[in-house]
């Protein structure tokens, strides 16, 4: 079965499914993992930091809140915390760099804002496709670790 994820979403599978999101641009893929149990889940995290924004309801749609989701429902589903392992991609600015908002920049924001959230809870980052400036459809399989990383104009990579 293959499970996907919006924007904005998470979501959890395991063994013989694969876990799918669409159009990563500036927003983050996150996977967390543990190979032995063959369990993961998938963050598509729009923004870095909920505290920037008031009243949000969706703690997935941030990095920061966003990640915390997703470790308690891969470990809900039976991972074990200790053999947890991250692959990340998206990240990419997908706007002009002649901008001065901060929006240009909000994809290098989310990816360090995920850098800095996986090492406070000590989960390793094993492989990430990320930056540029084009978007990334990513499928994971938990059945082999493998992450199909579908970038726009260029070949299927496999993280």
């Amino acid at each position: 079965m293959e499970v996907k994820v919006g924007m904005a979403d998470m979501k959890v599978c395991s063994g013989s499914d694969s876990i799918i999101t669409l159009g990563l641009g500036s927003c983050v893929g996150v996977i967390l993992y543990d190979p032995t149990a063959k369990v993961c889940g998938m963050l598509h995290a729009m923004l870095p930091d909920s505290t920037a924004v008031r009243n949000h309801t969706n703690p997935v749609k941030f990095v920061d809140t966003g990640i915390d989701e997703l470790y308690k429902a891969v470990v809900a589903k039976g991972a074990n915390p200790r053999r947890l392992i991250a692959k990340v991609a998206g990240g990419a600015e997908m706007f002009s760099n002649t901008a001065r908002s901060s929006i240009s920049k909000v994809g290098s924001r989310n990816v360090e804002a995920v850098h800095a959230k996986l090492k406070t809870m000590g989960i390793p980052i094993k492989a990430e496709d990320t930056g540029s400036n084009y978007g990334r459809t990513v499928i994971f399989y938990p059945a082999n670790g493998e992450y199909h990383i579908k970038r726009i104009g260029k070949e299927v990579f496999i993280i």
